[in-house]
């Protein structure tokens, strides 16, 4: 019998909450000098995603490399604004973080470990034991690892997508200098408008991935998906 140490899964909810919700609500409702001012809602709307994260970590013992960008943006976000840089500088950090994501997905293939494997074929959910033998009896294991590859340049895409959509975004919304009532209150609808302009369609992107990659495993091997699910029996 063997043991497999679980993960806890994000929740969606509480993500969108601390990460969108709560800071967007602050930075366009309480960013006028009647209220917080500009500069302690924006230290206020930044200490939510900041606090979810650390309370994240905490709970996984882990950061993985994306979280770790994740934070860093919400300081550099921070740092534009108290510091009261171009607003140039937001743009250009919403398109450098997830093109950075997007390299090193694209890198790991070339390394021979594709991040797409790591995120789709967790052994938690899928028989992988069945999956790679019968690829191997069946002398598709090469196939199976070009179809791998080719996930992983599509996820790569993914955040091509999202770099340019966040950098679109940014100058489309985005517009008042640094420091103003005016940018905090922009920058909380760009958080907002984010969801479902960037967010939303990179999910739909991720599940099409997915789909191909489980649907060109069971044409491989000729199992059913019930089989290739790693079922508790």
């Amino acid at each position: 019998m063997s043991t497999q140490t679980k993960t806890k899964r994000p929740n969606t909810l509480l993500e969108i909450i601390f990460n969108i919700a709560v800071p967007s609500i602050i930075l366009m409702k309480l960013s006028g000098d009647e209220y917080l001012g500009s500069v302690n809602a924006l230290i206020l709307a930044l200490l939510f995603p900041l606090c979810y994260g650390l309370y994240d970590f905490i709970q996984n013992k882990s950061m993985n490399f994306i979280s770790l960008l994740g934070f860093l943006s919400t300081l550099l976000t921070g740092g534009i604004g108290l510091f009261e840089l171009d607003v140039q500088w937001l743009a250009i950090k919403e398109a450098a973080i997830p093109s950075v994501i997007g390299l090193v997905v694209l890198v790991s293939g070339f390394w021979g470990k594709p991040l797409i494997a790591k995120l789709l074929l967790n052994p938690m959910l899928f028989n992988l034991d069945l999956i790679y033998q019968t690829l191997t009896d069946r002398n598709k294991t090469d196939i199976f690892k070009a179809i791998i590859q080719r996930a992983n340049h599509l996820l790569a895409m993914t955040f091509v997508f999202s770099a340019t959509m966040n950098y679109l975004l940014a100058k489309w919304v985005v517009t008042s200098p640094a420091g103003t009532v005016e940018f905090n209150e922009q920058l909380g609808e760009m958080t907002l408008y984010s969801y479902p302009v960037i967010a939303i369609p990179s999910m739909v992107m991720l599940m099409a991935i997915m789909f191909y990659v489980v649907r060109s495993i069971m044409k491989l091997t000729d199992l059913k998906f019930e089989d290739i699910l790693n079922a508790e029996k």
